[in-house]
């Protein structure tokens, strides 16, 4: 069988009919696997979203063509149900956010318009839903994104990120775009860049909350609950703001604290700060008060804050650069 890849432009990546996705399946189940340095038959429109909706748990620029069979999960269950070596997966992430130039011609459009979370949420179910129809189990093609149980996807720790800060920290990625990329429409551009500054929020928390186990690293309070993960109980934030960090230090998880939203918002304005030996801390006078109000000692007093950070033993501790800035531009200005 036949099938034209873009089929009608981007409503094949975006609003497929049910018998397109079925179309796009059966031509990857027909497929023969294709030796390492031989030429690939090109991404059908539903292996490109997922391939998107991979990149939203991995940094596929973590990987080159001699690590890529090291490359984290989904990469070698996409690669193993595509018949394509891991290293053509990595290169379509790479396309679809625009740090490789020679993608798919709609796949730039596919991968801003995905920034829209129902969209991406709603497309996703659709393709597993058409694949589970021809046989593909959850052990050929998880549900990576967990959301086939009834579960709704949402991008963590978008609430540290304000737009006027996104803009302004892509002025000079636009105008690169601008001179590199022509033919890419400028509203294009802006909104695959934003995408991508939020795709790298979201793998910065989820990478920080892992770290900590899931843990107020303040007081211990588990986000786990009932056997399930409460996402809004705990907040994975920046250490050094994300404005003020480079975007090296904006997806470093030593430059992240797994916190509850009592000791989140405290350690964020001050009130408590860590030094370089994982104490924590009072800001000037926040002692003395908490000794005299019962209720801010409840949320403040040790206990339920610890005397040193709360760490697993597999967690990476905050780098102390991180701790110093905190100390020196939050902490003392009260």
């Amino acid at each position: 069988m036949t099938i034209d890849p873009m089929g009608a432009g981007v409503a094949a990546f975006i609003d497929p009919s049910a018998d397109m996705l079925r179309d796009q399946w059966l031509s990857v189940l027909a497929r023969k696997a294709v030796p390492q340095g031989v030429r690939q038959v090109n991404f059908v429109p539903c292996e490109v979203v997922l391939c998107h909706c991979a990149s939203l748990l991995m940094d596929h620029s973590k990987y080159g063509s001699s690590t890529a069979h090291k490359a984290e999960f989904p990469v070698q269950h996409l690669s193993r149900l595509f018949r394509r070596p891991p290293t053509s997966i990595i290169a379509k992430m790479a396309n679809l956010d625009g740090t490789r130039s020679n993608g798919g011609k709609h796949e730039l459009e596919v991968a801003a318009r995905l920034g829209d979370v129902e969209l991406l949420q709603g497309i996703y179910l659709r393709i597993l839903d058409a694949a589970r129809s021809l046989g593909i189990d959850r052990d050929q093609l998880p549900d990576f994104l967990g959301l086939e149980d009834g579960e709704q996807f949402e991008l963590e720790g978008q609430y540290e990120l304000d737009s006027s800060d996104v803009e302004s920290s892509l002025v000079d990625a636009l105008e690169k775009w601008a001179r590199e990329r022509a033919d890419v429409p400028i509203a294009t551009t802006e909104r695959m860049l934003i995408s991508a500054v939020r795709v790298g929020q979201h793998r910065f928390a989820q990478s920080v909350l892992r770290n900590h186990q899931h843990r107020c690293v303040f007081c211990g309070m588990s986000g786990v609950i009932g056997g399930k993960r409460r996402p809004r109980l705990l907040a994975a934030s920046h250490i050094k703001p994300w404005r003020d960090s480079t975007n090296k230090e904006r997806l470093d998880r030593r430059n992240g604290l797994t916190a509850c939203p009592t000791h989140d918002v405290a350690f964020d304005t001050g009130l408590i700060t860590v030094n370089k030996d994982l104490s924590v801390s009072y800001a000037p006078g926040i002692e003395n008060d908490v000794k005299v109000s019962q209720p801010l000692r409840h949320a403040l007093g040790k206990p339920p804050l610890h005397e040193k950070l709360i760490l697993g033993r597999e967690s990476v501790a905050p780098e102390v650069s991180y701790l110093t800035w905190h100390r020196e531009n939050v902490f003392v200005s009260l």
